[in-house]
């Protein structure tokens, strides 16, 4: 097992383990419309183990983020290309959520991205999911743009992005 990283609200948030990502997948299955097939979580979790992060209560998975590393041009400056830090998804089973979770989990991945020395982090979301927005606000996080039928059942999604500096 991998060490804690962190303790929130009775869970226990760490790093995620290849034993992790069949809970990881029936929380996505149970709480989000968009699926990903195994290959893409195998992959996620090899590739940014640091950013790929678990919450457990009493020994049940009940929540979990996962990032990706990138280099584009960045969200923040005119010109420029930048290694940076994609959310790409993030849940938590019903009974666990508004206890301050998830935003321990995200603050967790920005530790974890900023191990591999991202510029940038950023993440869409739905444009109804006004907890999501206001909690990624309260993080840092701001509306760069909007981007028309982003998800599979036509809803418009936000771009939100945050600058990482050394001293978050």
């Amino acid at each position: 097992m991998q060490p804690r990283l962190r303790e929130h609200a009775g869970c226990v948030i760490r790093r995620a383990t290849h034993g992790d990502l069949i809970p990881v997948i029936e929380i996505n299955l149970k709480t989000l419309p968009e699926h990903y097939s195994d290959y893409f979580y195998e992959e996620l979790l090899r590739e940014c183990p640091e950013a790929f992060l678990v919450a457990e209560a009493a020994g049940r998975t009940v929540g979990y983020v996962i990032c990706k590393i990138e280099h584009g041009f960045s969200n923040f400056r005119r010109l420029g290309f930048v290694k940076k830090a994609h959310l790409v998804s993030i849940a938590i089973l019903p009974a666990s959520r508004r206890s301050g979770l998830g935003t321990a989990l995200v603050e967790e991945a920005i530790r974890g991205v900023r191990l591999r020395a991202c510029h940038e982090f950023y993440l869409e979301v739905r444009c109804s999911n006004v907890h999501a927005v206001t909690m990624y606000e309260k993080l840092g996080f701001s509306v760069r743009s909007r981007q028309a039928s982003y998800y599979r059942d036509g809803e418009d999604a936000f771009i939100m992005s945050i600058e990482i500096r050394d001293n978050q």
